[in-house]
């Protein structure tokens, strides 16, 4: 039944935008293009928070790394293939380089690492101007990004993109829940419930958040390249703190550790606010983030676990019955 669903919503998100692009609905192509490049974020920042347990609010920075490698290197003329193989090594091998110090640091302090380094991404790509062509961004005057080309094929329209997007999100899936499924998953789930009881039964703590952290910077990179090819023009102020707060509450709100939560979150935040926009004009969009605040508050209150939440995350967090209760013990016994 679950096999026959994903079939399903495939077959519809195949079909339906090739029948749209000459329709008055057009724009949804876009739309669901920009919730794709969302949902490869979101899916790896769910390897740390979902997975691990690791609160990450940089996550934006390791996106800003592989668009502007792959638009520094897509103005020199670099095919497209090896521009997504650089952003993707870029964007890893910084993430590998800061985390090996930084996961030694636990909770809010961890958090106020990434958000800090989030913070000094952006300031770099901002005054870097010999690089980066500061706050402008990037091509500079009388230079061009190259839209995306595989095999021959140059992909000149939204629905070009949407397909690309779409096979790129559909891979992340694949490899997220092989990854749910294997050994490292498992040792990730262990090191998310108790740390310490993990170190003990002989997982490689550090190492494994490295791995973790190594992967989701993997979904970064890609979606960077896509992005900077995909628009033509990259800028800082496309990467800011606020945007991998939004990643956050796409994973909290989807569900922590569910793939299928995730992606629903990631669909919400990109969507809700288009559609309030159309209901209640351009003067929501700066409210969108009270909106996305109250959503987390109520659903910490009323949905811990999230829209779609994962079985283990369910049992996790299900109410505790009268035959789940601890048995007293002889010793507490003794003790009254």
């Amino acid at each position: 039944m679950k096999k026959g669903a994903w079939f399903g919503g495939v077959a519809l998100l195949l079909v339906v935008p090739y029948f749209l692009q000459t329709t008055s609905f057009a724009f949804v192509i876009r739309l669901f293009g920009i919730a794709g490049l969302y949902m490869l974020l979101a899916l790896g920042l769910n390897l740390v928070i979902g997975f691990v347990g690791l609160l990450d609010l940089g996550f934006m920075a390791f996106y800003a790394i592989g668009a502007y490698t792959a638009a520094i290197l897509a103005i020199h003329h670099v095919p497209f293939v090896l521009c997504v193989l650089a952003a993707i090594l870029a964007s890893t091998a910084i993430r590998v380089i800061i985390g090996f110090p930084a996961l030694r640091l636990r909770g809010d302090y961890l958090a106020i690492v990434t958000l800090g380094f989030g913070e000094v991404v952006r300031l770099i790509l901002s005054n870097w101007d010999g690089l980066t062509n500061g706050p402008k961004g990037l091509p500079r005057v009388g230079e061009t990004i190259p839209p995306a080309s595989l095999f021959g094929f140059t992909f000149s329209t939204n629905l070009h993109y949407y397909y690309l997007i779409l096979v790129c999100v559909l891979g992340a899936i694949w490899i997220c829940e092989r990854l749910n499924h294997s050994r490292v998953g498992r040792a990730w789930v262990a090191i998310r419930e108790d740390e310490i009881a993990a170190e003990l039964m002989g997982v490689e703590v550090t190492k494994q958040k490295v791995v973790a952290f190594a992967l989701s910077a993997v979904f970064a990179g890609l979606a960077g390249a896509i992005f900077a090819h995909w628009e033509g023009f990259v800028t800082p102020e496309s990467f800011t703190f606020w945007e991998s707060v939004l990643l956050v509450c796409a994973v909290v709100l989807g569900g922590m550790g569910s793939i299928t939560g995730v992606i629903l979150g990631a669909l919400c935040i990109v969507m809700a606010p288009e559609i309030l926009r159309s209901a209640l004009g351009s003067s929501f969009a700066n409210a969108r983030y009270l909106l996305f605040g109250l959503s987390l508050i109520l659903m910490a209150i009323y949905r811990p676990q999230g829209i779609w939440p994962s079985r283990r995350r369910t049992l996790e967090l299900r109410p505790l019955e009268p035959e789940d209760a601890p048995q007293e013990t002889l010793y507490d016994a003794e003790q009254k």
